[in-house]
């Protein structure tokens, strides 16, 4: 499970850290950060895929030139916190995970940068040079895992092009490699299996970064239909029909299915149905208990989002961690607090994270005291790109108005907790400019 990660230099962020629950709620204004966060997940996640940083940050392409990971939004150096500083000295930011995983505590933390070429290679257009490891460390509460470090890195017209590596095991190795794909996932050589690190932390590590899934259902897409066998909820909700169809194989999450959806839709449903068409392909047809049937292509675009994330969450092998930007999107106020509850009975029930931004009032009124502790807001600071990470717990009398009228609905339609963080930072500063 994660707990933390920090940003240094990330995006509008220049040193934060957010705290990571089993559901984690992002509230802030419009452009103060919340896609940010989004952003650091996925590069986390993109190493934990193997990814050069090329690739992490410009976009995977398979055979064919078929996409198979989308690039870090935004254009290639707005990922730094900075535009690229005159005078020869080169960009970069880092990120930091804490995750606890089957009860060991493991911390790592890379640091990326573009070296200035300077007249070193006129044709590129902004003077940098190819993303590259700076700095790379795994450590456990027992000691460091290995470090990687790019010995002279300051000497930019010169930056060499490969990682000093110290394993730090029994008995000690060291070895170089190249700079342009983080450590953990490079291996020996080209073509073959076998990695570079393969003790059972950086092994964990992997798996868990891997283990990821960012989900934006689309209405077009989940009314499509999908191919037999095809039951892995896409992205964007594709596979819906078979992805369901699935989860009715098993009867213990058949029967969750059908209580939940009663709950959370207006439709009296009364079971799924899954036509093929001439080509074979499956679709969905929700039966009502009248019996009448009504197809994805007239279901609500509310009533296929809370499909697709009950189809997220009650899939046979989720993931361990998911993101969901406006998970609200669609859907009633009056069945929001349901949607909360589902969240955080699964994310309890199945050991998953969900991490979601929102804007909605009434999703936060019936948080409980676990989701509480990890709701989250972000500010962006007065006059400044910079935002700030605050628990919305911590902040000055957050845990008595939270059960005050309107509760923490009405804290964040009437933007108290930008207020008040605001508030609290100005106080802080003041307090050390003071000392």
């Amino acid at each position: 499970m994660i707990t933390s990660i920090r940003l240094v230099n990330f995006k509008n962020f220049a040193d934060e850290t957010l705290r990571v629950g089993p559901l984690t709620i992002i509230v802030g204004a419009n452009a103060s950060g919340k896609s940010n966060i989004r952003d650091a997940f996925r590069f986390l996640h993109g190493i934990g895929r193997g990814y050069t940083l090329a690739e992490i940050i410009g976009g995977k392409y398979g055979p064919g030139g078929q996409r198979e990971w989308e690039p870090i939004r935004g254009a290639t150096n707005e990922i730094f916190r900075q535009s690229p500083p005159s005078g020869g000295s080169e960009p970069s930011f880092s990120l930091e995970v804490e995750l606890n995983l089957n009860g060991t505590q493991l911390c790592y933390s890379i640091a990326v940068g573009r070296f200035m070429e300077g007249n070193l290679d006129r044709n590129i257009p902004d003077g940098l040079g190819p993303f590259r490891v700076l700095k790379e460390e795994l450590r456990t509460e027992s000691g460091t895992v290995y470090t990687a470090s790019l010995p002279g890195y300051d000497l930019v017209a010169h930056p060499p092009d490969s990682l000093s590596v110290k394993v730090e095991e029994s008995p000690k190795r060291e070895f170089r490699t190249p700079t342009h794909q983080p450590v953990l996932t490079q291996y020996v050589m080209p073509g073959r299996t076998s990695r570079l690190l393969n003790d059972q932390h950086s092994i964990a590590l992997r798996s868990a970064l891997a283990d990821m899934r960012f989900l934006d259902p689309l209405p077009e897409r989940m009314r499509e239909p999908s191919f037999p066998g095809a039951t892995v909820l896409g992205d964007y909700g594709d596979n819906l029909s078979t992805a369901l169809q699935e989860i009715r194989a098993d009867a213990e999450r058949e029967e969750s299915l059908a209580s939940w959806v009663q709950e959370l839709t207006p439709m009296d449903v009364k079971d799924f149905e899954f036509p093929l068409d001439p080509s074979g392909r499956v679709h969905l047809t929700i039966r009502e208990k009248n019996d009448k049937k009504v197809s994805a292509y007239s279901t609500s675009d509310g009533t296929l989002r809370f499909l697709a994330i009950l189809t997220a969450l009650l899939g046979k092998n989720p993931a361990g961690v998911y993101f969901f930007e406006e998970i609200d999107t669609g859907i009633h106020p009056a069945r929001q607090w349901l949607l909360l509850e589902l969240i955080e009975k699964q994310a309890a029930k199945r050991g998953i994270q969900v991490v979601t931004t929102t804007h909605s009032p009434d999703l936060l009124t019936f948080v409980n005291d676990g989701t509480f502790k990890h709701l989250t807001v972000i500010c962006r600071l007065e006059d400044s790109q910079d935002a700030i990470i605050r628990q919305v717990a911590k902040l000055p009398n957050a845990q008595d108005l939270r059960t005050s009228k309107g509760g923490l609905g009405r804290l964040l339609a009437e933007n108290w907790m930008e207020t008040a963080l605001a508030f609290t930072e100005e106080n802080d500063e003041a307090e050390d400019n003071k000392g």
